[in-house]
């Protein structure tokens, strides 16, 4: 990332490096290949709807969070430890 900053040290970004970011948080996206490009849209409409797509992604994280808290209850210790383990590492 240190190449796309400007050389005098400092942290600010050129608009077209701004844009080129956006763009690339915007691939990131579902059906993004669908999406407009930054000359379409604004990068504000682009990052208000990659902070919906977080903000859905964390509900997504809270339902099966809480889907898993029910199910490990039910799951012998081996099998509870192991999902335990998985967790923790995926967390890191």
């Amino acid at each position: 990332m240190s190449s796309r900053r400007r050389s005098n040290n400092n942290s600010r970004f050129t608009q077209d490096e701004i844009n080129d970011l956006v763009l690339k948080l915007q691939s990131l996206l579902p059906n993004s290949s669908a999406r407009c490009t930054s000359t379409e849209a604004s990068s504000s409409k682009i990052l208000e709807e990659i902070c919906n797509y977080i903000k859905m992604l964390h509900s997504e994280v809270d339902d099966l969070s809480e889907k898993l808290s029910q199910v490990l209850p039910s799951v012998d210790t081996n099998t509870a430890d192991l999902i335990h383990t998985l967790l923790s590492l995926l967390q890191q």
